[in-house]
């Protein structure tokens, strides 16, 4: 095999095309509500990681599970990168009716981007919380937060952080 390129081979590299069933698919006994998303510091260093919170609220009548899902969007890069990465996720119960806070921590390491080595750049990111991929079509609604953050500093392997 000489062509290492996942461009058309996996989900995260289909471009426009969607697929099928993508992660976090799927329907509900209860409705979700997102709300609160913050990250923090919006402007960090190169070779910082991003913390990042979010309130789930179970709106309906009954208690349920929700898998909270995390994607990074790289704004601009000098490589082609997936459309998104999921960055995290965490399979949480909620009470009808309550709400909770849930913390993430989003490595420096994540942001890399292969360039003959794994390369911190510098940037403008978005990142997106909820309980489904960013732009899914289902049946069953579900939000899907986003907030952007920008990366400070020069490019460098991430060896070097």
């Amino acid at each position: 095999m000489e062509n290492y390129t996942m461009e058309g081979r996996t989900y995260r590299y289909y471009g426009q095309e969607a697929p099928l069933y993508p992660f976090g698919y799927g329907l509900s006994y209860t409705t979700f509500r997102y709300r609160d998303l913050v990250l923090s510091p919006p402007v960090l260093p190169i070779c910082a990681n991003l913390s990042v919170s979010v309130v789930l609220e179970n709106m309906g009548l009954r208690d349920s599970e929700e898998v909270v899902q995390l994607y990074l969007l790289w704004e601009q890069s000098s490589v082609p990168v997936p459309r998104w990465q999921l960055v995290a996720f965490r399979r949480v119960a909620v009470l009808a009716g309550q709400e909770t806070k849930l913390s993430f921590q989003v490595l420096a390491e994540q942001r890399a981007v292969w360039a003959q080595d794994w390369r911190l750049e510098p940037g403008t990111f978005t990142l997106f919380a909820g309980g489904q991929q960013p732009g899914q079509k289902t049946r069953a609604p579900s939000e899907v937060l986003s907030a952007r953050f920008s990366v400070t500093g020069t490019a460098r392997p991430l060896r070097g952080c």
